[in-house]
C-alpha cells in the first residue's frame, strides 16, 4: 500500500484519505529533505523562507493547504503542487512571468517619469512579477492621474506580449483627449449674495484669458472640495451660522469636453454677537488678552475673527512658555433672538521649557555664527515668537537657501521640547557684474568679488575692481557684524576710483577719488539700528574738451578762455554720516512680507575744502497677497545742499536717476537737468548733470514664473516706476523733470550672482530723453 502511494501527488492522497482513515494515517511522514522543482529566477531559499514546513517535522494532509496558501500568497507562482518521494517533500512550482519592459506611448500632459513612478507604486515595473490583475489597477491609476488633469476623454489600450525566458512586455497606448473645460458654475439657493460675488472666492472658474497659466478652468475634485470650504467660510464669516451645502452635482457633456458644476446651498439667518467673555486659566493679565479679542457685542458673527482671536490668545500664551495652550471657542446660540454668546475658554496646559537647541546642515558656517542670532535660549521657557524670530534672523543672514524649524517634545517629559533648526547652506561668495552698452564706449563691464561669510565666521570681505576705459576702480572692504558680543558692527574700506563721467551718460568730466573710511553699526532693538561713518576723501576734478558750463565754471573758466585747455582741482573732505534703519523684512532677498525704512544724513566737517550736506529717506514695504504673489511699494526722497562758504551741492555729488535702480525704461543716469554749453560753444553734446533733489516711487507685483517649479530663486513682476531729479526744491522743477514708466521685470538668484532684467515702456518721455526698453544687470541686489 505504501509503495503504491508514496509517489502520488499529495492532493490525490488527500482525496483518498477522505475515503479511508488508514490511508490518511499512512500518508503522514517525517520530512527528511525538501526539494523545489521548476524554479527559474526565484531562489530556493525564498521558497524555504515562505514554506511553513521544516526538515524534521511530521507532514500530514492538514498542513498541505496551509503550505500551498503560503506560497501562493507570495505572488511569485501561478501553479503549485506537493509530492512525496520517500522521506523527501517535493515542491513543484510554475513561476509567474516577469515584466521585461513597460512601454508607454501617447502621453503628453503627464511626464513619462511621473507615470512610471505611479505604476511602480501599484506593482507594475520592469523586473517585477507580472500579474494579470495588476492591469486593472493600472487602468484605474492612469484614469485617476488624467482625471486630475481634467482629461475625461481618456482612452487606454494595453497589450501584453510573451517574451523568451518566461518574460512579458507590456505596451500601454494612451489617447489623452482634450481637457474638459468648466462651462458653468451655478450656486443654487444663494439669495443674499450674487453668484458672481461667490464665484470670486473659488479657485475653479470658467475659461478666461489667464486660464492657460492658472488652469483654473480644469475640474479637480480636490479643488472643488477646497472651494466648497471657501464658500462655507464666506457665509460663516458674515453671520450665517446655519449655512449648509445641501448637495453638489458635477456633470460632463457626452463629448466629454465641458463640465457643469451645480452647488445647492441653504443660507439660513444672520446671527449677531450678544456678548463675548474669557474664561479658564488666563495666565496673563486679562486686560492684555482683551486687546487681542477681535469680536465684540453687537457685531455680526464672524468665524474668521473668532478664529483669529483664538490664535492671538494662544500665541500670547505661547510667548509665556505655554506652547501647547488651547483656546476653545464655545458659542451659545439663541435661535429665537438670532444671537450668539461667545466664550473663549483658555486651557494653558503646562509651561514648556526648551531642553536643547540643535542646528543641522551647517557644514561651513560656524555654530557660534548661527547661535548668536538665537532669541530663544536653552533652559528657559519656550516662547513661540522668539523661536520664529530666530528662524527669520537666520533667513535674513543671506548665508542659507532654506531654514526650517521643528519643536518635537522630549520623550518621557511633559514639559520639555527641543528646538531643531535645519539649514541648507548656499555659496556665500559672490561675483557681481554689470554689463551695459554705450554709443561712445561700446560694451562696459565691471565686477565685484565678495565673501559674505568668510571661513564661516559671518564676517564680510569684498574687493571691487574695474579696468575698463570708462572706470578704473579698486576697493577693499571688511565688516564684522559682531565686533562686540552685543552685536555692534565695525567695518572699514579703502578705495581708489577714476571715472570718465561722459561715458556713463553724464556731463563730460573726469574724477579721481581716493578714500578711506571706518563705520560702526549699533542695534537699538530687534528691528532698529543706527550707524555711524567717518570718511576721509580726496577728489580731483578735471575737465575735457566736451565739458559744459557747470564744470568749466567750477574749474574757473569764463567766457573767452581756451576751453581746450585741461584744468584740474583737488578737494579734501572729512565727512561724518549717521543713519537709522528699521527692518522687519522676512528675508534678505526675495522678501515676501515686512518692510524697511532708512533715514540717513551726511555732512562734511567744517574746514573741509567743500562744505555740504546730504539727507535721504527710503521706505519699502512688501504685502503678501498669497503664498506666491507679493506686492511691493517703494518711496525714496533725497536732497543735498551746502553751508558756510560753499555754493550749492558740488555737481559731482549730485544724485542721478534712470535705469534699473529707479526709473526703468530710461538710460542709466540720464534723467534730470541737461547742462548748458554757453562757454564751450563748440560743444553740441548736452548731457545730464544730475540734481540735488531726488524723488522716486515704485509699485511692483511679484509672482512666480509660469510652468517653473523652482519659485525660491526666480520670480517675475509687473511694475510702475516714477521719479524726478531737479536742481533744487522748486516745485515747478520737480514737476518738469517728472518721468514714469511701466513694464515687466525678472529676477534670478543664479549660482553666479543675482540677475535682474526688465522690459519697460516710458509713458511721458520728452525728445531730449534717452530711453532704453530692455535693461539688465548682473549682480545687483534686490
Amino acid at each position: 500500500m505504501v509503495d503504491c502511494v508514496k509517489k502520488k501527488p499529495l492532493l490525490q492522497i488527500l482525496l483518498l484519505s477522505m475515503l479511508s482513515g488508514k490511508a490518511a494515517h499512512a500518508s503522514s511522514f517525517v520530512v527528511e529533505d525538501i526539494q523545489v522543482k521548476g524554479l527559474q529566477r526565484i531562489s530556493a531559499g525564498t521558497v524555504y523562507n515562505y514554506l511553513p514546513i521544516n526538515v524534521g517535522e511530521t507532514f500530514s494532509e492538514d498542513k498541505q493547504a496551509a503550505a500551498i496558501r503560503a506560497l501562493f500568497n507570495t505572488g511569485f507562482f501561478k501553479d503549485i503542487s506537493l509530492e512525496r518521494d520517500g522521506g523527501t517533500l517535493v515542491v513543484n512550482v510554475v513561476e509567474r512571468p516577469s515584466v521585461a519592459k513597460v512601454v508607454i506611448e501617447g502621453n503628453k500632459d503627464i511626464k513619462k517619469e511621473d507615470l512610471t513612478e505611479a505604476l511602480k507604486k501599484i506593482g507594475l515595473a520592469e523586473g517585477k512579477v507580472y500579474n494579470k490583475q495588476i492591469l486593472d489597477k493600472v487602468e484605474q491609476e492612469l484614469r485617476r492621474q488624467y482625471f486630475s488633469h481634467g482629461k475625461y476623454g481618456l482612452k487606454i489600450k494595453t497589450e501584453v506580449s510573451e517574451l523568451t525566458r518566461n518574460r512579458v512586455g507590456i505596451h500601454i497606448d494612451i489617447s489623452e483627449g482634450r481637457v474638459a473645460k468648466i462651462k458653468q458654475i451655478n450656486i443654487v439657493g444663494s439669495k443674499s449674495f450674487a453668484n458672481d460675488v461667490l464665484r470670486k472666492e473659488f479657485e475653479l472658474s470658467t475659461t478666461n484669458f489667464l486660464s492657460f497659466y492658472s488652469k483654473d478652468d480644469q475640474y479637480s475634485k480636490q479643488k472643488l472640495s477646497a472651494d466648497l470650504e471657501k464658500l462655507r467660510s464666506y457665509y460663516l464669516d458674515r453671520g450665517y451660522i446655519n449655512f449648509s451645502i445641501e448637495s453638489t452635482q458635477v456633470d460632463i457633456t457626452a463629448d466629454k469636453k465641458e463640465i457643469y458644476i451645480t452647488i445647492n446651498v441653504k443660507e439660513g439667518d444672520v446671527y449677531t454677537l450678544e456678548k463675548v467673555k474669557l474664561s479658564g486659566e488666563l495666565i496673563v493679565p486679562p486686560e492684555e488678552l482683551i486687546k487681542l479679542v477681535k469680536v465684540g457685542p453687537g457685531e455680526i458673527f464672524s468665524r474668521k475673527n473668532a478664529t483669529e482671536t483664538s490664535k492671538s490668545i494662544s500665541d500670547r500664551l505661547g510667548d509665556e512658555g505655554y506652547t501647547f495652550a488651547n483656546v476653545n471657542m464655545v458659542p451659545e446660540i439663541n435661535e429665537q433672538q438670532k444671537t450668539v454668546a461667545m466664550t473663549f475658554f483658555v486651557d494653558p496646559g503646562k509651561r514648556v521649557y526648551v531642553r536643547r537647541i540643535n542646528v543641522k546642515g551647517n557644514t561651513k558656517t560656524r555654530d557660534e555664527v548661527i547661535r548668536r542670532e538665537a532669541r530663544q535660549m536653552e533652559s528657559s521657557w519656550a516662547a513661540s515668537s522668539k523661536i520664529e524670530r530666530t528662524k527669520t534672523r537666520l533667513d535674513r543672514l543671506g548665508y542659507f537657501e532654506e531654514v526650517g524649524v521643528e519643536t518635537p517634545p522630549v520623550v518621557g517629559s511633559a514639559d520639555q521640547i527641543d528646538v531643531n533648526y535645519t539649514i541648507k547652506e548656499k555659496a556665500s561668495g559672490n561675483l557681481q557684474a554689470g554689463v551695459g552698452y554705450s554709443q561712445v564706449q561700446g560694451i562696459i563691464f565691471n565686477a565685484n568679488v565678495s565673501q559674505d561669510n568668510i571661513f564661516g565666521t559671518g564676517k564680510r570681505v569684498d574687493f571691487a575692481f574695474n579696468n575698463s576705459s570708462i572706470l578704473t576702480r579698486y576697493n577693499l572692504g571688511f565688516s564684522d557684524p559682531y565686533y562686540t558680543l552685543d552685536g555692534v558692527a565695525m567695518g572699514y574700506n579703502l578705495g581708489y576710483t577714476s571715472r570718465n563721467a561722459y561715458a556713463a551718460n553724464l556731463a563730460a568730466y573726469n574724477t579721481t577719488i581716493t578714500n578711506a573710511g571706518i563705520n560702526f553699526g549699533i542695534p537699538l532693538n530687534e528691528f532698529d539700528r543706527i550707524g555711524f561713518d567717518i570718511d576721509l576723501k580726496r577728489t580731483e576734478i578735471e575737465n575735457t574738451t566736451l565739458s559744459s558750463d557747470t564744470i568749466l565754471k567750477f574749474l574757473g573758466f569764463k567766457a573767452g578762455d581756451d576751453v581746450s585747455a585741461i584744468r584740474s582741482k583737488s578737494f579734501d573732505t572729512l565727512s561724518t554720516s549717521a543713519g537709522w534703519t528699521h527692518d522687519t523684512l522676512d528675508r534678505a532677498t526675495f522678501a515676501h512680507s515686512g518692510g524697511q525704512q532708512r533715514l540717513s544724513g551726511l555732512i562734511t566737517v567744517p574746514g573741509s575744502d567743500l562744505e555740504y550736506f546730504k539727507v535721504g529717506y527710503k521706505h519699502q514695504h512688501y504685502f503678501p497677497l498669497s503664498n506666491d504673489f507679493t506686492f511691493r511699494l517703494l518711496g525714496e526722497v533725497a536732497h543735498g545742499g551746502s553751508y558756510g562758504g560753499s555754493s550749492g551741492l558740488p555737481f559731482f555729488e549730485n544724485y542721478f536717476a534712470g535705469g534699473t535702480g529707479d526709473v526703468r525704461g530710461f538710460m542709466q543716469n540720464t534723467l534730470g537737468v541737461i547742462d548748458k554749453n554757453e562757454i564751450n560753444t563748440a560743444n553740441t553734446y548736452n548731457r545730464p548733470i544730475g540734481g540735488s533733489t531726488k524723488l522716486i516711487g515704485k509699485a511692483e507685483l511679484f509672482f512666480p514664473v509660469p510652468f517653473l517649479s523652482d519659485v525660491k530663486s526666480v520670480r517675475i513682476g509687473s511694475f510702475v516706476d516714477a521719479g524726478t531729479l531737479a536742481p533744487g526744491l522748486n516745485t515747478s522743477d520737480l514737476r518738469k523733470y517728472f518721468r514714469y514708466s511701466v513694464g515687466l521685470s525678472g529676477e534670478w538668484l543664479s549660482p553666479f550672482g543675482a540677475l535682474a532684467v526688465s522690459v519697460a515702456q516710458p509713458l511721458n518721455s520728452e525728445s531730449t530723453d534717452r530711453t532704453q526698453a530692455f535693461q539688465f544687470t548682473f549682480g545687483s541686489g534686490f
